[in-house]
């Protein structure tokens, strides 16, 4: 098994061939020193109209430990791809650019630039597979988080580490949970990496293990009596499960101790979980928790809650840590400009049949409306450098349809991207996992609910500045000639 922190470490290797291919073509054909302006985000994805960042600290890590040892060397010498001063310049590679991005936690839209690396080509080129491997994960289990546990009345833990593909998975898809709206996680691994609480009932093989399920309780509620909540579905839930939970939690009353309460993970949770609740409660145990469990996601807990279901705290794995029914966030990292010998800039854009998949070019930034009353009300893609006088108007349009424009009179702006790497040097001191949480909440707070329902949510305004749409307009014109 590999070390996860041995190997986050260095994962310069981490990349597709191809990448490794264009650098090595940019050293033949002499760009290799030429910068560029790549933007990483996220196009339309089925269920995805937002997405909570998550993965910034990991990505910062990679980059810092960019480093081609001998033995990464011999290998891809043994490719026989490669020229010689490809390799002379992997012995010292650093990254040298500068790059501004999105905080963790910040809720943010499609085509909004994540990060915007400026670098030369054969650095960004290296970047792309990697920064996207660790940005798309994070921000897609981050997200799905949240789109749970906006849904839940309890605390959400994160369950999911035994059905995660693969390790990092596990463990990086648990930190993204919390910082999409997790309260605690069952993976210990992750929980002493990222200080993250840890949670965990008991299984079905102890209750198996004894003769009787009383017995079983009565064994658990001695060794854990400030602990106990018990999975009393094994046999019977209403016949056996609960009403043995009552005993031993009577016991443990008279010694003091306050039960925690019971776990549901299967059957049907609003049934069970309804009877169960009188049954505790007739029992004088109204302060126990009913915990459920069991391929649960945000569409069953509308579905449980709009059934009237009695259920106090929520343990979700597999459709959380695999972000059911999307399992993938769709990324890009696109070119939007490059460097000219003169040393100016040369806004690019790709053109595409599909609109989706029309880029916005140069170097750019994202400014937030903020109404009066403090609440997020539209976001602006607008090219680096553009100034805003905010005791004026502002009128926005429709990145497409710019006959369709919102005016605000009385307003605040807030510029989203914060600069991480400036030539070469981390300059962003990066939170701690409670700091990135806490940003996360009062990101996601800015935001009326009807933008962040399940379904039909409210259209968020995300608009381009006039001058980036000019420009825009003014690249696909001169482009025409390659599609006639």
């Amino acid at each position: 098994m590999i070390d996860v922190e041995d190997h986050m470490r260095n994962l310069t290797l981490l990349t597709d061939l191809y990448q490794l291919s264009m650098m090595n073509g940019y050293v033949e054909t002499g760009k290799a020193d030429t910068k560029a302006n790549f933007d990483l985000f996220f196009r339309n994805a089925p269920g995805f109209e937002f997405a909570i960042i998550a993965g910034l600290e990991q990505a910062i890590e990679y980059i810092n430990n960019i480093q081609f040892k001998a033995d990464e060397i011999k290998y891809l010498k043994s490719l026989g791809l490669f020229g010689s001063e490809f390799f002379d310049r992997l012995k010292n590679l650093k990254f040298s650019g500068d790059i501004t991005g999105m905080q963790e936690g910040e809720l943010i839209f499609p085509t909004e630039p994540i990060l915007s690396v400026t670098a030369p080509l054969f650095e960004c080129q290296l970047l792309e597979t990697a920064l996207l491997n660790i940005i798309n994960h994070q921000t897609l289990i981050a997200t799905k988080a949240l789109k749970i546990t906006q849904e839940t009345t309890g605390a959400v833990a994160e369950f999911g580490l035994r059905r995660a593909q693969a390790p990092d998975a596990g463990i990086y898809g648990a930190r993204a949970a919390m910082i999409g709206g997790c309260k605690s996680t069952s993976n210990v691994l992750a929980g002493k990496m990222f200080g993250i609480k840890v949670a965990g009932t008991m299984a079905h093989s102890w209750i198996m293990s004894f003769d009787s399920e009383i017995e079983a309780f009565e064994a658990y509620a001695k060794i854990y009596p400030n602990n106990c909540l018990l999975l009393v579905d094994t046999y019977d839930t209403l016949l056996s499960g609960v009403p043995n939970a009552i005993k031993v939690f009577s016991s443990l009353k008279s010694k003091g101790y306050s039960p925690v309460g019971i776990r549901l993970d299967s059957g049907d949770l609003a049934y069970l979980s309804k009877k169960a609740r009188k049954m505790l409660d007739s029992a004088g145990f109204t302060d126990a928790k009913i915990f459920a469990s069991g391929d649960i996601d945000e569409n069953i807990i509308v579905s449980l809650k709009l059934q009237g279901a009695k259920i106090d705290m929520w343990g979700i794995g597999t459709k959380l840590i695999t972000s059911t029914p999307t399992p993938a966030l769709g990324g890009v990292f696109k070119m939007s400009g490059i460097f000219n010998k003169n040393g100016d800039f040369e806004p690019k854009l790709k053109i595409s049949d599909t609109h989706d998949k029309i880029t916005n070019p140069g170097i750019k930034t994202v400014y937030r409306v903020y109404k009066d009353d403090g609440m997020a009300s539209a976001d602006i893609i607008a090219l680096k450098g553009e100034e805003f006088d905010t005791t004026k108007p502002l009128t926005i349009s429709h990145p497409v349809d710019r006959w369709k424009t919102k005016t605000f009179v009385s307003y605040s702006l807030r510029e989203l991207p914060i600069q991480v790497y400036k030539n070469g040097c981390l300059v962003y001191s990066l939170p701690k996992l409670p700091e990135i949480i806490e940003y996360s909440v009062k990101s996601r707070s800015e935001f009326w609910e009807e933008y962040k329902r399940l379904i039909n949510p409210h259209e968020y305004k995300v608009d381009l500045s006039d001058q980036l749409y000019e420009l825009k307009q003014k690249l696909l014109n001169e482009n025409k000639k390659y599609n006639s």
